[in-house]
Parts: structure tokens; C-alpha cells; sequence
């Protein structure tokens, strides 16, 4: 079994997102889109997020997080080596925006942190994993003027327990002017997972023993943090959109 910590933070409803935005007569995206949000606008106004932006739900850090405090896009090398891990290429393209005054606007100068096992299941900097200062799967970015990050990785592989995931952890300053932390993993689906377990180098370990549906922290609201990545290339690439309420200090407190 995994030893990740405990869940936190909460998941709000449709009903819920549209009471908080005030934005009933605004057009819905699924929650969970890989795509930005859609809006409703009026001239001179700021744009009105949909339930896209808002409904992601807060999960448990996990027993791995290392602030490295490693600022770089690409996280696949080790920076002691410049060598690469093996793995198949994943660009994700956040956009992190507030909600304030019932509407969503681009949030700058947050830190998004990534951290992720490699394709054999292994983190770096763990002890116990014999990692010990090295530092590959990890990094930050300070999101620019329009709310956006952009991350180069690899598909993460898997281990025991554990469906696969990728973490993220976004601080800023909340609305009473203390640090504010967001955490969450992100996930993929069942059918886009089993695939590329079945290419190298992640066939050497064989398809991962825990699904989605029987993962106990991805049953707790990860079907709203799915990333639906799009082949470019060798590669891949997905966009995924985060709304946060800043002035809720349940889900800001350190984790």
C-alpha cells in the first residue's frame, strides 16, 4: 500500500462553482478539460471563468515532495550529470488563475512545482529509494503575466499502489496576505495509461497494479484533475487549467 498522507481540501460542486462565480448564465466547460476555460465578457469587463477553472480539488502531498527549490522548465535531467531519464517526452502548459469579486483572472508570480517517479517508479532525493541528492523529476516555475507555466517531463511510470500520477504544489499570497499553498496530482486516463506502459522502457516493468477506479486518492476528486495529452511529434503535450480561491484558508494552509 502507498503511504501518502492524508486528503485535504474539498471539492465543490457545480451548483457550488456557480453560487461562488455568480456566472449562472455563462457557458460550462467539463471540469477536468485539458483545454483553458471559456469565458463570458463584456466590453471593458474582465472575463468570467466557467466551472473549469474552478472546480480542482485540493489532494494529500505525499510522502516524496523535496523542496528543491530547482527553477527550470525541463525537469528530466539530472543536474549534476546534464543526463536525461528515459522516458517518453510530456509537455504540460498550465494556466493558473484567482477567483476574486466572482470572476477569474490570470494569476502571475505563483510557484508551480512538479515532482514524479521515473518510468521504473522511483523518485529522486529519497533516501530510502537510495536517490539521495539527486535532483531529476523536479523543478519550479513562476507562472508569467497571463497565469501561464510550462513544464517539459516524461510520462511518469508506476509503483506499488499506486495508480499513475504526476504532483503539483502552486504557492502564492492569499487574500489575508499570508503564504497560500495548493497541492493536487494529476492523472490520466485507464486506456491512454495502459498504452504507453506497453513501450520502452516502461514494458520492463510490466502495466501497473492499481487503476484509477481502485486508487483511494484518484477516487477522491481525480477525475477533475485528468490530463488528455495530444501526440505532437514523439512526444506529448497538454494543456490543464487551475482556478483558485485564494481567500480559502483551508485548502491555502501549508501542507
Amino acid at each position: 500500500m502507498h503511504d501518502d498522507d492524508e486528503p485535504v481540501g474539498r471539492v465543490l460542486g457545480r451548483r457550488q462553482a456557480l453560487i461562488l462565480l455568480g456566472a449562472a448564465g455563462a457557458t460550462l466547460a467539463v471540469a477536468g478539460s485539458t483545454t483553458a476555460s471559456a469565458t463570458t465578457s463584456s466590453p471593458g469587463a474582465p472575463d468570467i471563468c466557467t466551472l473549469d477553472c474552478v472546480v480542482k480539488p485540493e489532494q494529500m502531498e505525499g510522502p516524496y515532495f523535496v523542496d528543491e527549490r530547482l527553477n527550470r522548465s525541463d525537469i528530466r535531467s539530472e543536474p549534476s550529470t546534464g543526463q536525461l531519464v528515459p522516458g517518453t517526452a510530456l509537455a504540460i502548459n498550465f494556466t493558473v488563475q484567482q477567483i476574486r469579486q466572482q470572476q477569474c483572472t490570470p494569476l502571475p508570480g505563483a510557484m508551480v512545482d512538479l515532482w514524479q517517479c521515473d518510468a521504473f517508479g522511483l523518485y529522486s532525493d529519497i533516501p530510502s529509494q537510495g536517490s539521495r541528492g539527486r535532483r531529476f523529476l523536479r523543478g519550479y516555475q513562476n507562472t508569467d503575466q497571463t497565469g501561464a507555466a510550462r513544464f517539459t517531463t516524461i510520462l511518469p511510470g508506476w509503483y506499488t499502489g499506486r495508480t499513475l500520477h504526476i504532483h503539483i504544489k502552486i504557492r502564492t499570497t492569499g487574500t489575508n496576505g499570508r503564504p497560500y499553498e495548493f497541492t493536487s496530482q494529476l492523472y490520466f486516463t485507464p486506456e491512454f495509461g495502459a498504452a504507453y506502459l506497453r513501450t520502452e522502457p516502461y514494458r520492463r516493468k510490466g502495466p501497473a497494479d492499481t487503476t484509477n477506479s481502485r486508487d483511494s486518492i484518484y477516487r477522491n476528486g481525480g477525475a477533475q484533475m485528468l490530463l488528455r495529452p495530444q501526440q505532437t511529434g514523439s512526444g506529448y503535450t497538454a494543456d490543464f487549467a487551475i482556478g483558485l480561491d485564494l481567500s480559502n484558508t483551508q485548502v491555502g494552509r501549508p501542507d
